[in-house]
């Protein structure tokens, strides 16, 4: 009985906050500013099991939000009250982040995920327009 008062006792402690009305709205008005308005990008939420740090050995559940834009997938994990990572992806295998693991502000982390996604688009598109190097 004390152990699952304890396991209780420990979920309760460990549970993220839902994201908060004007931290949705920053993402919506961040993505609208950033996409045409008419573009018309839904926001999804779900829930999402994580190891907040990498030595943990339990999971965590952590709220998510989760959106669309052409064939890239973008996420939003908050990890605490004011903790956030983020990430996209186009498939399973090709995931990309920021480079920073953890934001204590949603603004930041949204704006930069979006950067990240133009400086990896704007390397992609310089690749594909450099011709190859002839050394002779």
């Amino acid at each position: 009985m004390y152990a699952e008062l304890n396991l209780n006792i420990k979920k309760m402690l460990n549970e993220i906050p839902e994201f908060k009305s004007n931290g949705i709205w920053i993402i919506e008005s961040t993505l609208k500013e950033r996409y045409a308005a008419n573009d018309n990008i839904s926001l999804k939420y779900a829930d999402s099991e994580i190891r907040i740090d990498s030595s943990d050995r339990e999971l965590t559940v952590c709220p998510v939000i989760f959106w669309e834009h052409e064939s890239c997938s973008f996420v939003i994990i908050k990890t605490a009250e004011k903790n956030y990572r983020c990430q996209f992806f186009y498939r399973v295998h090709q995931q990309f982040g920021t480079g920073i693991n953890n934001y204590d502000d949603i603004t930041e982390c949204v704006v930069t995920l979006l950067q990240a996604l133009a400086d990896r688009d704007s390397n992609q598109a310089k690749k594909q327009t450099i011709p190859p190097q002839v050394v002779g």
